[in-house]
């Protein structure tokens, strides 16, 4: 059940209406969590198991990790967590990819290997890293363990993030269950209207510039450079649009329900560094990926040379998170190479002469600085979008060599990359509180109404997954 679908509007309906009745906290609680299975459910009713399985093992360690006396102890049960969360998420996503990464050697060393028939379960990278910033919270002393099992499934399940993030951690999320909220039409509104502008994003611009992009890079071979670099930057709207469409959606979905959740998106292509970029895009993921693994492997504390290892590492076991496939892995090499480079030179950099150089020097730094951001931001969105490292390769090989090929510029593709350009200009001027279409706006009801007109009327034809559901 997609977000852009006809049946989740009746869905949601029906939720909104029993949520918003059910004015008594486990009841309201109860509506919730039956709503989030159903939800998922939908999908495919046998990986409801994998959720509750992640569920109550981590509800029952982070009780008995608590009362644990002894370091010992405590970091015992943590090992359970992590055990279990990232055993049942390396079998479904990773086991195949290992196997057949291995297979010439096992195979040299004359051992067979057979692959399983494995469906990954939507949302397991997401609702497993939720789970675990439970968890380790708890271990680190700074959330005490929930008491009703039935806020912490809640929690775990509820179904506007849940198959696609944000990635909410139960420091966010769980203290919102402790009381019912209060009904607000302002709040109401701006979730609705953040619903239809995440629809937009999604229906009428990334899928839009799906239909170039999918095309180029099935036969990259057969396009110019030129061509294939308009599919490039193609890509990185349509896989901004298409995720931040659906953020916005779930977002939204949770204000229209009386619920906060974190931003994961501002603006990205604004950055004017790798870790501004960072800061910007999938905001939720970098955060738990800096306070989870980077600052676990000891951060900056260490030493210079330490530092920009752990930035490598933890960009690559991003990047691996993304997908198990060699060229997820080499995007987040990329990235974290990229990183831990800036890093140098920010370590390099004289303080004194940036002082002395005045105003312009910093402007012409954060325009270079943008330039390069954007150019390494696209080279990783090539590795991240072929389906191997060869197409990667014929991919930068025909841009940079301008090659001779078909040139195709189809021009809904080329608005569509246009607005995200004037988007982003234009959130830097004073258009973008404008941009939201405010409550009380006399131009509110007008562009809502040619918002929904054009999602009507404009809309491809036919239901595209979103981009992040394969993570």
């Amino acid at each position: 059940m997609l977000f852009t679908q006809i049946e989740f509007l009746f869905f949601f309906a029906i939720v909104i209406l029993f949520a918003w009745v059910s004015r008594e906290r486990q009841t309201r609680h109860a509506v919730l969590l039956v709503a989030s299975y159903y939800f998922y459910a939908y999908w495919d009713y046998r990986f409801c198991g994998l959720l509750l399985l992640s569920t109550v093992v981590d509800f029952w360690v982070a009780t008995h990790l608590h009362r644990a006396e002894s370091t010992r102890g405590r970091r015992g049960w943590l090992c359970v967590s992590l055990g279990v969360n990232l055993g049942v998420l390396g079998l479904f996503k990773y086991f195949n990819f290992f196997i057949d990464s291995a297979a010439p050697l096992l195979q040299s060393l004359g051992l067979g290997t057979s692959s399983l028939s494995i469906v990954l379960p939507v949302g397991i990278s997401f609702y497993t890293f939720q789970t675990l910033s439970y968890t380790i919270d708890v271990y680190r002393g700074v959330l005490r363990p929930v008491d009703r099992w039935i806020d912490f499934a809640l929690y775990v399940s509820f179904f506007p993030q849940l198959v696609a993030g944000p990635i909410v951690r139960a420091r966010e999320f769980l203290p919102q269950l402790a009381f019912v909220p209060t009904w607000s039409s302002r709040r109401f509104y701006a979730g609705g209207q953040q619903m239809l502008r995440g629809a937009f994003k999604k229906v009428i611009l990334a899928d839009r510039l799906a239909e170039m992009v999918d095309v180029v890079f099935a036969g990259p071979e057969l396009y110019s450079g030129l061509t294939i670099l308009i599919a490039v930057v193609a890509y990185a709207g349509q896989i901004y649009y298409d995720f931040s469409g659906y953020s916005d959606m779930a977002i939204g979905a949770a204000k229209m329900l009386g619920y906060r959740f974190p931003v994961n998106f501002r603006h990205p292509y604004l950055a004017t560094s790798l870790s501004d970029f960072w800061r910007r895009w999938h905001m939720t993921l970098s955060r738990w990926l800096r306070d989870y693994l980077y600052i676990s492997l000891g951060g900056s504390r260490r030493g210079t040379a330490r530092t920009y290892l752990n930035l490598l590492l933890t960009m690559l076991l991003g990047g691996l998170w993304h997908g198990a496939a060699w060229t997820f892995v080499l995007w987040g090499a990329w990235h974290g190479i990229a990183l831990a480079i800036e890093r140098w030179w920010q370590d390099q950099r004289s303080r004194g002469l940036q002082g002395s150089m005045g105003n312009g020097y910093s402007v012409l730094k954060r325009l270079l600085g943008g330039s390069l951001t954007l150019l390494i931001v696209l080279v990783g969105w090539v590795l991240f979008r072929s389906e191997s490292i060869s197409q990667t390769t014929v991919l930068l090989k025909r841009i940079v060599t301008l090659s001779d090929g078909i040139n195709w510029f189809p021009p809904l593709a080329l608005l569509a990359v246009g607005c995200l350009v004037l988007e982003h200009l234009a959130w830097r001027t004073r258009l973008r509180r404008a941009m939201r279409l405010p409550y009380a706006a006399w131009y509110s009801p007008v562009f809502t109404a040619i918002l929904i007109w054009v999602l009507l009327l404009y809309a491809p034809r036919g239901f595209r997954p979103f981009v992040y559901f394969q993570f």
